[in-house]
């Protein structure tokens, strides 16, 4: 059996070799013997194996006992709320994300949304599922769960209904499953939408949902200049993640994003603590400490993030890469409640998103995330070390290395699967800076790279 598809946080791999329906019901039988759920919730995106595979998955946990509590298609943050909301013993969605439209996988949570990644309980679903499976004295039994009308009451409890006035907003959901969701929530605001690649389709007929992708983005940024709109929003398939354009069409870096959603949190809700990934740190830091709050840096990852928010018991928790967490959507991450704090925060200020987003790009200009594939990451990482480490301010290794001038920075971490290391540099208000540091960290790389 190829056991490949098991990842560090979650499962993925191509479909049938390496996940299929036999697999999946495995999967659930291991899953309920980990965790002893007697009730699971289960969801699946809108890949064209995804009902097949959700269905085995569902046999696999009721011949182990376990009630499946069906939610249908849906996205990844649905599985989310409806574990915490209705008080399940866990939850799995059956998704790929943005891998190719062959692949598919699952992501796995425990009791309150927690989730399960290899450090507490993914090996071990791994290893148990080659070995023989007892069916339970009692088999569970399968009902159908109506999530829809709660969750979008949630999703617009994080707003103030009556501060919203009417935005036009291009929304390309890239055929994924961020389209129904509009749609509901479309019901309830006073938001004109401007419909992209809408429908639910899993031949991807426009390529696989995925906005982090460059070419991925003109479609959008196209328009929302075309129609003169407020701004742009476009999702991955199964919109755990949201990206923005501004009403000019140009694409905002995650790591702003993350400062604007902090200093909107704190706004409302007077102060708290907020968490950080270490790529980019000085514009989150400053805004969450202007609004009153405490900013914690945290290794990159859910996982990480999610554990670190409930030690804290933080309000929001972001990510460059545009994964955002909430304490009231049970620490997890969400692609939608995003958009909605951030059309408000429009609404509110009735200022333009670019005029928001300048000052920050302006007073900290960043290189954006660049990767390179080298044959040893960790040796190469020390190599930098070694070159910018001993005439630093400070030297951090929350994730890779973090290394800190007076008037620039730069984090240099290593990717988990792969033989990759990313590269994120920003400065104080000195674009040029910036960028002469960012190319001359990318020689040194490439010079150490060549000693070695």
């Amino acid at each position: 059996m190829d056991l490949s598809c098991f990842k560090a946080y979650d499962l993925r791999g191509r479909v049938p070799d390496q996940l299929n329906p036999q697999l999946a019901e495995r999967i659930g039988r291991a899953y309920v013997e980990l965790t002893d759920a007697k009730r699971v919730v289960v969801g699946y995106d809108i890949r064209l194996s995804s009902p097949e595979i959700a269905t085995a998955l569902s046999a696999g946990l009721k011949a182990a006992g376990a009630d499946v509590y069906d939610i249908g298609l849906c996205g990844t943050e649905q599985v989310y709320f409806a574990t915490s909301y209705y008080h399940m013993d866990g939850g799995i969605m059956v998704t790929a994300s943005h891998n190719p439209k062959d692949h598919n996988g699952m992501k796995l949570v425990e009791r309150e949304s927690r989730p399960i990644s290899s450090d507490n309980g993914l090996n071990t679903i791994r290893e148990r599922v080659l070995e023989p499976f007892d069916d339970a004295p009692t088999p569970g039994r399968s009902e159908y769960l109506t999530v829809e009308p709660d969750y979008i009451n949630h999703l617009l409890g994080f707003v103030n209904g009556g501060a919203l006035s009417p935005l036009k907003i291009v929304v390309n959901a890239g055929n994924g499953g961020a389209g129904p969701v509009i749609d509901s929530l479309a019901r309830k605001l006073p938001f004109e939408f401007v419909r992209l690649h809408h429908q639910p389709d899993g031949h991807f007929p426009n390529g696989v949902p995925n906005p982090l992708l460059e070419e991925n983005r003109a479609v959008t940024a196209e328009a929302v200049l075309r129609e003169g709109a407020d701004m742009g929003i476009a999702w991955d398939g199964d919109y755990d993640r949201c990206f923005f354009f501004d009403e000019n069409g140009r694409f905002i870096e995650g790591y702003y994003i993350v400062g604007l959603l902090a200093d909107q949190f704190l706004r409302k809700m007077g102060g708290g603590r907020i968490i950080h990934d270490p790529r980019l740190t000085w514009n989150t830091r400053e805004l969450v400490q202007a609004a009153g709050g405490t900013a914690i840096e945290c290794k990159t990852g859910h996982a990480f993030i999610k554990q670190r928010m409930r030690e804290e018991d933080a309000l929001y928790g972001g990510e460059m890469s545009a994964h955002h967490y909430f304490r009231d959507f049970a620490y997890c991450d969400s692609g939608m409640i995003p958009w909605l704090l951030i059309a408000e925060r429009l609404c509110q200020s009735g200022q333009t998103l670019s005029s928001l987003i300048d000052a920050r790009i302006e007073a900290y200009p960043a290189s954006g995330e660049i990767n390179r594939t080298v044959e040893d990451p960790a040796r190469l990482i020390d190599t930098i070390e070694k070159i910018y480490g001993a005439d630093a301010v400070s030297v951090g290794y929350v994730d890779g290395l973090s290394v800190e001038f007076e008037r620039w920075r730069f984090n240099l971490r290593m990717s988990n699967t792969e033989p990759v290391v990313r590269l994120n540099v920003e400065s104080r208000g000195d674009i040029a800076l910036m960028k002469e540091k960012t190319v001359e960290l990318l020689a040194a790389m490439e010079q150490a790279e060549r000693n070695q």
